[in-house]
């Protein structure tokens, strides 16, 4: 569930320099984002995942997450977030209040003038204070890695030791075409058939059962209590296993994150018809396409990453 339609660090892999943003009026409520997630609890929905943009910029958003909160245990199983941690050092003991216990960070380098070029906006120093005070708090921590060539493909092995280190999970990414960016992301397509090739000669990976309900395929590091996990859209296909949806602050549902089909829930929640949000999800669930399609060489959608998350 986005609940924001922005970020404060503009990653240049997921947005375009002229992208327009959706008036504030057009975003549902904090109210209404609460009000959905209880619906969709009360449909059988047991995980649910704050993101963005980066959610922690939206104001009220710890609110949000005590309301949703309130329904673990009745129903929600697990309330998570996906945040770039730039804020975390503050948000970290609301968050734990309102009953989340796992987070993810979005961290595609630990060198500073990269994290700078790559983020256009961004402090590294901010992201590893918040990483600190979210780890000291208790957090079950998974770091998020979008694999770049030429970028960040000599950090891939630091990165897989550092999380070691820290007792934290790694996840590695393919780059996703979503949305125009006006560069070509074949140059810095790193198949992830080759990273782990690479670190097969580092480290210990053996298969893993481990599951979180996402497309992560993971791997146990021998002797660390770290799971490394593969997100590979294009060269390990995930769609068979797939059963997300994406909610954007704006109320749009996306059943496929390389689809332009979506389902209008703002106008559902603001309809006086009580089956109105019901009928929307058996519209959705009986168009969730069998895959995405993704091909490097094009936009899959004109959507970015930040409207829907990851």
């Amino acid at each position: 569930m986005s609940v924001t339609d922005r970020c404060d660090m503009r990653c240049r892999y997921c947005m375009a320099e002229n992208m327009v943003f959706e008036p504030r009026s057009a975003l549902l409520t904090l109210e209404e984002q609460a009000d959905l997630a209880r619906q969709l609890v009360v449909r059988g929905v047991t995980r649910i995942r704050l993101t963005g943009g980066e959610p922690l910029v939206r104001r009220g958003v710890t609110q949000l997450a005590r309301s949703i909160g309130q329904m673990l245990g009745n129903g929600l199983d697990e309330l998570t977030m996906t945040t770039n941690g730039a804020r975390l050092a503050e948000f970290s003991d609301d968050l734990w209040d309102a009953g989340i216990r796992r987070i993810n960070v979005s961290l595609d380098t630990r060198d500073p003038d990269r994290f700078t070029h790559i983020t256009r906006l961004g402090r590294l120093s901010d992201v590893l204070a918040g990483l600190a005070a979210a780890k000291k708090r208790g957090f079950s921590i998974k770091i998020n890695m979008v694999a770049l060539k030429s970028l960040n493909e000599d950090e891939i092995g630091d990165m897989l030791s550092w999380c070691c280190d820290e007792g934290f999970d790694l996840s590695l990414i393919e780059t996703m075409p979503l949305g125009e960016t006006g560069e070509d992301r074949r140059e810095n397509f790193l198949p992830l058939t080759e990273v782990r090739q690479t670190l097969d000669q580092h480290f210990d990976l053996r298969p893993s059962q481990h599951r979180t309900g996402g497309p992560s395929r993971y791997m146990e590091v021998q002797g660390t209590n770290t799971r490394l996990g593969f997100i590979s859209p294009l060269t390990q296909n995930f769609c068979d296993s797939c059963n997300r949806i994406r909610i954007s602050a704006t109320g749009q549902l996306y059943m496929c994150l390389g689809h332009e089909d979506h389902v209008d829930f703002r106008a559902a929640l603001r309809s006086e018809d009580p089956g109105a949000l019901g009928a929307a999800l058996d519209l959705a669930m009986g168009r969730k396409p069998e895959r995405h399609n993704f091909d490097l060489g094009q936009a899959a959608t004109q959507r970015h990453m930040n409207v829907t998350g990851g």
